[in-house]
C-alpha cells in the first residue's frame, strides 16, 4: 500500500516520524514531501525516513516547477495568517484581493495534481496524510482543501494525524481568549476522512466541528513505549555534558500567545537558582522564544547557574539531563512522566489548568511555597518516589497507551482501512485485517 506524508515542522516530524516508521515495517510504501522550512532537511529523524527502504523523501521545491513553487510559495504567504500582522498585514490583505480565490485556484489544483500524481500515477488505492490543520497552521488551508478534493476525487483516502498532544485540561489559556465556546483554531478539521487524536483530552477540541465517526482516538505515536525504545537509538549525541551540582533542573516554556504571568516565572527562576548545589536550565519554545520576556531579562542570565538554551538542544537531551522539570503545560515533559522523572506542573504561572496537575495532583505548584518545599526536599531526599502510583498509571492508560501499549498498530490499521475505503464499502475483504481501532 501507498500513503503520502505531508510534513511541515518540528512538532508534526516529531509524532509523525513514528506512524511513517511503522508503516514501513509493516511492508508499505510511501512518499514524503516537505512544505516547511527547509532547514528541517538535516533533521535526525528526517535523515532516519530517508535510510528507511519503501520512502521517498522530496523537499516540494524539488517536485515542482521553478515557476510553480514561485507561485504556489507567494499564494502561501499571502494567507497565512501568522503574517497578518501591523505594517506587513495591510499589504498581505491587498495582496490577497488582488489574487482572488478564483485567481489562486489554478496553482492550487495543478500542483496537488502534480504531487499526487507523482505519488500514485492512476492508482485510486492510497492514503494522503497532513497533520491537523489549525487556523494559524503555517501552511495554507485553501490549499489543502484542493489537495484533499482531489486527492477524494482519484479515490484516495485522507487523514489528519497528530501534531502533539493536550497538555491543558481546560480550555481559556491564550491571550484573549474570555469565552467557554468551542475553538475555532480546529474548525478546519472536517475537511479529512478521518481525524485522529492520542487521547480523549484532545478529542473535546475536535467535536465540535465534525461526525464523531470521522474521529479516531487511538494513543499517543510519540510517547508510546515502541517509539520510545527506537527513538533512543536514533538520538544524535547530546550536547549537554554532567556537572557537579547536586540538582538539575530544566524549565520549559510555552509559546508567547498563552497566557504566562512572566514576572512571577522569574521569581521562581530566582527561588530555585538560590539555593546552593542546584543549577537551572531554561528551554524557550522551539517557535516564538525570542518573542518571551523571560528569555531577554538580562538579570537572570547573569544568576551563575542559571542558563538558557536554543533550539539545537533538544528537549530529550535536556530531560535525560535533568533530575527535575519545572513545566508550564508542555507535552515534550509526558516523556519524562513515563520514565516516573519528577516533573513539577507550575500551573499558578500561567492561566490554564496542566492535564498533568488534573491526573497527577502531587506535581502541581500552586504557590511559590511549593517551589521551595519540593526543591528542599530534592535536595535532602533524592529525586525517587515522587509519583504515587495509581495516578501515574491512570495517565499512562488514558493520555499515552489508549486501547493498549500497541499504539502504532492502530495507526496503521487506520491507514490501512483509508486506503481501500470503496473496497471495504463494497463488502470486498482486505488482504490483511486491519486490527481493532478505538474510534471515538
Amino acid at each position: 500500500m501507498k500513503a503520502l506524508f505531508f510534513l511541515r515542522h518540528y512538532n508534526d516530524i516529531d509524532h509523525i516520524t513514528p506512524v511513517i516508521s511503522k508503516w514501513i515495517d509493516s511492508g508499505h510504501t510511501c512518499d514524503i514531501v516537505l512544505i516547511g522550512n527547509s532547514r528541517f532537511r538535516n533533521d535526525y529523524r528526517i535523515n532516519f525516513l530517508k535510510g528507511l527502504n519503501g520512502v521517498r523523501m522530496a523537499y516540494i521545491a524539488d517536485v515542482l516547477s521553478p515557476v510553480e513553487f514561485l507561485k504556489w510559495f507567494f499564494q502561501t504567504l499571502i494567507l497565512i495568517r501568522s503574517l497578518r500582522r501591523p505594517f506587513i498585514g495591510p499589504v498581505m490583505k491587498t495582496l490577497e484581493e488582488l489574487y482572488d480565490a478564483k485567481r489562486r485556484e489554478s496553482v492550487w489544483k495543478s500542483t496537488a495534481k502534480r504531487l499526487l500524481r507523482r505519488s500514485f500515477g492512476e492508482s485510486n488505492e492510497g492514503v494522503v496524510v497532513f497533520d491537523w490543520i489549525e487556523r494559524n497552521s503555517s501552511i495554507c488551508v485553501e490549499w489543502v482543501k484542493v489537495v484533499l478534493s482531489t486527492a477524494r476525487s482519484m479515490g484516495l483516502g485522507t487523514v489528519s494525524l497528530p501534531h502533539g498532544d493536550s497538555p491543558h485540561a481546560s480550555q481559556l489559556i491564550r491571550r484573549r481568549e474570555l469565552r467557554l465556546e468551542p475553538d475555532t483554531t480546529f474548525a478546519n478539521a472536517g475537511i479529512f476522512e478521518k481525524v485522529v487524536v492520542p487521547n480523549e483530552l484532545c478529542s473535546v477540541r475536535f467535536r465540535p466541528f465534525m461526525d464523531n465517526q470521522k474521529l479516531a482516538v487511538l494513543g499517543s505515536p510519540r510517547y508510546c513505549d515502541e517509539w520510545l525504545a527506537r527513538l533512543a537509538k536514533l538520538m544524535p549525541p547530546s550536547p549537554l555534558t554532567r556537572s557537579e551540582s547536586q540538582l538539575k533542573v530544566v524549565l520549559f516554556l510555552r509559546k508567547s500567545n498563552f497566557s504566562t504571568f512572566w514576572e512571577e516565572v522569574g521569581e521562581v527562576v530566582r527561588i530555585v537558582a538560590g539555593f546552593p548545589g542546584v543549577e537551572l536550565v531554561i528551554k524557550p519554545h522551539t517557535r516564538g522564544g525570542w518573542q518571551q520576556s523571560l528569555t531577554k531579562d538580562i538579570s537572570l542570565r547573569r544568576l551563575p547557574n542559571v542558563s538558557v538554551v536554543g533550539g539545537d538542544v533538544h528537549s530529550i537531551h535536556l530531560m535525560n539531563w535533568a533530575d527535575v522539570i519545572i513545566d508550564l503545560a508542555t507535552s515534550v515533559v509526558f516523556e519524562a512522566v513515563k520514565k516516573k522523572k519528577p516533573v513539577l506542573a507550575a500551573d499558578y504561572l500561567h492561566a490554564g489548568r496542566s492535564a498533568l496537575a488534573e491526573y497527577i495532583p502531587e506535581a502541581e505548584l500552586r504557590c511559590r511555597d511549593d517551589v521551595y518545599k519540593h526543591m528542599e526536599r530534592f535536595l535532602s531526599h533524592g529525586c525517587d518516589s515522587f509519583y504515587t502510583k495509581e495516578h501515574h498509571q491512570r495517565f499512562l492508560q488514558e493520555m499515552i497507551d489508549v486501547g493498549g501499549p500497541d499504539v502504532l498498530s492502530r495507526y496503521v490499521a487506520l491507514l490501512e482501512a483509508q486506503v481501500r475505503p470503496k473496497a471495504s464499502q463494497n463488502g470486498t475483504p482486505p488482504q490483511n485485517s486491519p486490527a481493532k481501532l478505538a474510534f471515538a
